[in-house]
């Protein structure tokens, strides 16, 4: 505490003022102060404005968390998160025809090219992700599997140096259309 009355009685320099000392109010000086301040000023200070509306505890997700929770109690099956989990589980046949059928795409489209890994550089790796496709009554119908890179751990500028999503807009491939049939040209789509 001597530490701080040592900072507070510390003489200070303000420009134009000359040397002062700085002292802790007291609450006598407090009062003085509060008691001189003028009334023009009291009137401009307006008081805060509280609510009156009654405060109510909010319900978060209470109507997703319910409609989640009855989903998951009419599906007699449940997806699964890892590998593990879907050629050990129950419907381990229907998973693991749906990854043998998305593997026998992936190769049939010729998704990717097999190269030799260069010295020093860690390949990025892959998940399965599982999803069930239920028709309009909520039985199940397609066991989907999907092999997704983890594109996450790349890093920019050593893993890849550009980003880019070919996208197309309606309105471009509107005028095409429009162009080609008015000049009756073929149109062929190359990939």
């Amino acid at each position: 505490h001597d530490d701080m009355d040592d900072v507070v009685d510390e003489m200070i320099t303000f420009e134009g003022l000359g040397p002062q000392i700085i002292q802790e109010p007291e609450q006598e000086d407090l009062q003085t102060v509060v008691d001189h301040v003028p009334d023009s000023v009291v009137e401009q200070v307006e008081p805060t404005r509280r609510s009156e509306r009654p405060r109510v505890q909010p319900r978060r997700y209470d109507d997703f968390i319910l409609n989640v929770s009855l989903d998951v109690l009419m599906l007699e099956h449940s997806e699964p998160s890892t590998y593990k989990q879907a050629v050990t589980g129950p419907d381990s046949k229907k998973w693991l025809e749906a990854m043998r059928s998305e593997m026998d795409s992936m190769f049939e489209n010729q998704v990717w090219d097999l190269i030799d890994l260069p010295n020093g550089v860690k390949p990025i790796g892959s998940k399965w992700i599982f999803k069930l496709k239920t028709d309009k009554d909520g039985n199940v119908s397609v066991y989907k599997a999907r092999l997704v890179a983890k594109g996450f751990r790349q890093i920019h500028g050593i893993d890849y140096d550009e980003t880019f999503s070919p996208v197309v807009m309606v309105r471009s491939i509107r005028i095409i259309l429009a162009i080609a049939a008015y000049y009756d040209y073929e149109i062929w789509q190359m990939y």
